[in-house]
């Protein structure tokens, strides 16, 4: 499949939790636990109901999302995990014959 990420070997896992009314926030001890696990990208992202992270790694195994949680404190929280189907890179299209400038 083209823009599969197994295939590119960069793992990425999308954790939802519910927002809480503060400004979203991964403890120091967090950081440490979720690099143990291959983490090595973290991006935070919120809405007035939902807190997104996307966490990103060369070693992540994206299927112990439950680990991923514990290192977050979120299991039990009501966190969902969530794994991508495909990522694929966007280029501005040619014209039927044209070349790229």
């Amino acid at each position: 499949m083209v823009g599969d990420l197994a295939s590119l070997g960069m793992a990425q896992l999308v954790i939802l939790v519910a927002a809480s009314g503060g400004e979203p926030s991964v403890s120091a001890a967090s950081v440490a636990a979720l690099a143990r696990l291959g983490v090595t990208a973290v991006s935070i992202a919120r809405d007035p109901t939902t807190i997104a992270l996307v966490l990103e790694g060369w070693a992540l195994d994206a299927t112990q999302h439950e680990a991923v949680l514990a290192a977050l404190g979120a299991q039990g929280a009501g966190a969902r995990a969530l794994q991508p189907i495909v990522q694929m890179a966007v280029s501005p299209a040619t014209p039927e014959g044209g070349s790229r400038r």
